[in-house]
This record gives C-alpha cells, structure tokens and sequence, in this order.
C-alpha cells in the first residue's frame, strides 16, 4: 500500500509540475506576442486586461511548475498554487467549460498533495501562537 501512495504522489506532483511549466512558457509566448503552442482560452485572456497580471501569474506558474517537477519546496509550491487552481476551476466553471475535464484532474491532484503535505500546513492553522525562539 506504502508503494502505490509514493506512486500516486510523484504521478500527481509531476503532472501539477509540467502542466503548469507548459501553461506558464505558454503564458510568455501570449504576453511576447507570439503564437501559444497549446490554444488558451479567450475568456481567460480577457481577464488579464494588464500584462503585469499575466507576467506574474505565469512566473508563478513557471517557479511552481520547475520547484514540482524538481521535487524541492513542495509545501510552498503547493501554497502558491492552491489560489490560483482555485481560480481556474471558477473560470472553467462558470464561464469557459471547455477545459473542465483537465481542471478536473489538477483539483484532484493538487487536492491529494495538499492532503499528503498537510502537516506543513497544520501551524498556520494555530489559533494562538508566538513568535520563533
């Protein structure tokens, strides 16, 4: 059982990781003016009216992605992610329904991450708490 939970965590943690590397280099092609090599949606791009917003997100996406796939900083990674996967299950939800079945599965795995990694996050859940020593 130990081995089949390690198999689903790395299947899971590479998928978020390329994923968002390829959505966040997709990301610059748009804000260079270039062709994206994967379609992007018009609804989402009409959300970004300033670029600083899409430059910020998609670095984010790109850190993200690399800090995943290199397995290093998982808990941040997952941190900074969990909004803006949020995000995009709104989108896909209520406005462009064409990539559901794909935000599906980042929901999941970065649900199961969360879930796997939850001991990172159970401090900030502290009601009362001090400074470090």
């Amino acid at each position: 059982m130990w081995k089949l939970s390690r198999i689903i965590i790395y299947i899971s943690r590479l998928f978020l990781g390329v994923v968002f590397l390829l959505a966040g280099i997709n990301g610059y092609f748009v804000i260079f003016g270039l062709e994206p090599f994967i379609a992007t949606s018009p609804e989402a791009m009409a959300l970004f009216q300033f670029k600083y917003l899409l430059v910020a997100e998609k670095s984010l996406e790109i850190i993200c992605g690399i800090l995943l796939i290199t397995n290093q900083f998982i808990p941040l990674a997952l941190a900074v992610l969990a909004p803006i996967v949020a995000n995009i299950l709104l989108l896909h939800l209520f406005v462009d329904h064409s990539l559901l079945p794909l935000v599906s599965l980042l929901v999941i795995s970065l649900g199961y991450l969360l879930y796997v990694y939850r001991m990172n996050f159970m401090s900030l859940l502290e009601r009362k708490s001090g400074p470090a020593q």
